[in-house]
């Protein structure tokens, strides 16, 4: 495909050539930042179906068995009594990951004449509690979507088992609702809304009529993108309330991907060339617009700087370069396992390698994995 080409798709299906444009990336807002309730038109058919054979699909069914004894309570499984200091936090982790507070590691020489140039010891310590405060805001209106999606599988989805499994995941996202506002509520300093570039994503998800996309957009994307962030989350923080909160949420993320990739496989298999790509253009539009909404332009805008000086400086940042591309080590070996990498000459494959994440295509697929993330018996806080 030549870069003409390119970028006309890129046009089409993200609304602007160049992925990196920056100005085009700052152009989306959220411009009801007070509002209560959102509305999206659900588009969808409500299917009946009157087999109810239990069983008809195995791995579906080994799935619904698996989540049914792995429920665990938000509000008396975690110690809610932990004290959480968020500037004890913000240094512990800046000091056990990157080396000390100024700066979160930046080379001096890199920020010299720029914004961050000014920064001491206190606005290094707010940009850390205002991140805190941001990913966990951000966590917790994509969990409030993936309630949404999954009440809206079971309504569509023709498949029993795929009705029996996607109920109880219903139940798992109103817990990861209920924790994730109850720490933000009460260990955390303030909310923040849902970012534009995840609203949008959320939008077109609900709003899409055809049940695999639900499932494409929310199980495979959205999940398994907060599936290798919150093992990042997990892995980094020193605070021990987030830590098994993460834990409890990560062994339930793991078996929601899997239900995405069991599920689309068997589909996947049987659509046309032209149905194919659809799906492929789906999952590079979600792709982009998550990794836009990971520069977390409210912190800066909060903090008082001008997102157009810093962000060039974070998108060039080694090590946001490297933390983007992780996130995506979950979606890019699922995506291969259902056949969008390959599919119409290898279209999803050129387009995650101009987003720089190709290389993680031959890790273990989460349809096979899902089981080294579930709670072992009697796991118990800061396991």
């Amino acid at each position: 495909m030549s870069e003409s080409q390119s970028q006309s798709e890129n046009a089409q299906i993200i609304g602007r050539d160049d992925i990196n444009d920056l100005e085009a990336i700052l152009s989306v807002r959220n411009t009801d930042v007070d509002e209560l309730v959102h509305a999206v038109g659900d588009n969808a058919d409500a299917i009946f179906t009157w087999d109810y054979e239990k069983g008809a699909r195995p791995a579906l069914n080994r799935l619904y068995e698996k989540a049914k004894g792995s429920q665990w309570n938000g509000e008396t499984d975690l110690p809610w009594d932990t004290d959480v200091d968020q500037v004890a936090v913000t240094i512990a982790n800046a000091q056990n990951n990157m080396g000390g507070i100024v700066g979160f590691g930046v080379d001096p020489d890199s920020i010299a004449g720029t914004p961050f140039a000014k920064f001491g010891l206190q606005e290094w310590i707010n940009v850390g509690i205002e991140t805190q405060n941001w990913t966990l805001s951000q966590f917790l209106h994509g969990e409030q979507g993936a309630l949404l999606c999954t009440a809206k599988i079971v309504e569509t989805v023709p498949w029993i088992d795929a009705k029996y499994y996607a109920a109880t995941q219903v139940m798992d996202e109103a817990r990861h609702v209920e924790v994730f506002a109850k720490y933000l509520d009460e260990k955390l300093s303030g909310h923040y809304p849902v970012n534009a570039h995840l609203k949008l994503l959320l939008d077109d998800i609900v709003a899409d009529s055809r049940w695999d996309m639900t499932y494409l957009g929310m199980q495979i994307m959205v999940e398994g993108l907060a599936l290798a962030a919150f093992g990042f989350m997990h892995q980094l923080t020193t605070e021990p309330l987030l830590k098994q909160l993460l834990r409890y949420v990560m062994s339930d993320e793991a078996r929601h991907v899997a239900f995405g990739v069991l599920s689309l496989k068997e589909y996947y298999a049987e659509l046309t060339d032209a149905e194919m790509k659809d799906r492929q253009e789906f999952a590079f539009e979600a792709a982009v617009r998550m990794r836009d909404r990971f520069l977390q332009q409210e912190v800066w805008e909060r903090m008082g700087v001008s997102t157009k000086e810093v962000l060039p400086l974070v998108m060039a940042s080694p090590q946001r370069t490297m933390f983007q591309s992780m996130l995506f080590s979950k979606i890019v070996p699922n995506c291969k396992k259902l056949g969008l990498l390959d599919a119409n000459g290898g279209w999803l494959r050129e387009r995650f390698t101009e987003l720089g994440v190709i290389q993680f295509e031959d890790q273990a697929d989460t349809g096979e994995e899902y089981e080294m993330f579930q709670l072992a018996a009697g796991e118990t806080s800061g396991g």
